[in-house]
């Protein structure tokens, strides 16, 4: 691209958009384009933008980034949807780059990216590499658990946490989706190939962001799990496996808060095991991935703006 990249945040007055914004507001390389406040819900205004764009990030909820997809009539335009709504639907590809050099360059040469969502980070960075590589079969009944920051829920709930005379059970954490069926289990599902949907119960915490999901292995060596993730993501900037043999006995869910990396710590002995995705909800669980992927099919190098 010859020109500096026009971007477009619609929806930049969320948490994703801001965070986003956050990590592009000081780059050089880029151009933002802003909607003036006055016009954030002008359907002609956004339609201008998000057709002026070289590259747009939608920060909606799922209807609304169905409809702002459909205002979008340039085909140069790139999308990089942070939504459910796309996630597994025919002709997005999913922007996850380190699950695979086919799917790094499939990202690349994009025109639609479905960002991942938070939960479903943590569960496929630990579970993809052990089925596509043959460790662990397909219609093995995977059960793990996420407990989250309560940013990830967006304005709403973050006034809900942080209000003066807020329910005084908000202290505890507090496990939902209690029915079984959160809106990422059908990218977990889809992108790693189970035969059966995970189970899979979130757990909300007192805490602003961090998220630590755990993945449990009941019939498999720490060893053989642990061998497989490494050699999975050698060499990749992003994602990480921490030694055999965690330094600490307890894992805190706000470690990598305000950070764009994810962390993989496998821990357990004999033949039970469980791996645990330590990241930031709002980092490689949201915004930080998008600007990742915005970097990919800019052509920019992939962790610009996101490391120290």
């Amino acid at each position: 691209m010859n020109h500096k990249p026009k971007i477009y945040i619609d929806g930049k007055e969320g948490t994703t958009g801001l965070q986003i914004y956050d990590r592009l507001g000081g780059r050089g390389d880029i151009g933002l384009l802003l909607i003036d406040e006055g016009k954030r819900k002008d359907t002609e205004e956004r339609r201008r933008l998000l057709n002026a764009a070289d590259l747009v990030f939608l920060c909606l909820p799922d209807a609304a980034a169905v409809e702002a997809v459909a205002l979008i009539d340039n085909p140069e335009t790139r999308v990089i949807d942070a939504s459910t709504a796309h996630r597994t639907a025919p002709g997005w590809d999913y922007g996850f780059a380190e699950l695979s050099p086919a799917r790094r360059e499939a990202i690349a040469c994009s025109k639609r990216v479905a960002n991942p969502g938070c939960h479903a980070s943590g569960f496929i960075s630990s579970v993809y590499p052990l089925v596509q590589g043959g460790i662990v079969p397909a219609d093995f009944m995977f059960a793990c658990s996420s407990l989250t920051g309560y940013t990830g829920g967006g304005k709403k709930l973050i006034a809900e946490y942080e209000a003066p005379g807020r329910d005084p059970r908000h202290v505890s954490h507090r496990i939902y989706g209690l029915a079984l069926q959160h809106k990422h289990l059908p990218e977990m599902q889809h992108v790693c190939g189970l035969k059966n949907a995970p189970v899979f119960v979130p757990i909300l915490g007192d805490f602003p962001q961090g998220m630590a999901t755990t993945v449990f292995l009941p019939g498999y060596e720490p060893e053989r799990i642990h061998e497989a993730l490494t050699k999975h993501y050698e060499g990749q900037k992003l994602v990480s496996v921490a030694p055999l043999g965690y330094t600490e006995p307890v894992i805190y869910a706000s470690t990598k808060a305000g950070k764009n990396d994810l962390e993989l710590i496998v821990t357990g002995t004999g033949k039970q095991t469980i791996v645990t995705a330590l990241f930031d909800n709002l980092g490689k669980g949201a915004s930080g991935a998008a600007v990742q992927n915005m970097n990919l099919m800019l052509g920019f190098e992939e962790t610009t703006g996101l490391l120290p």
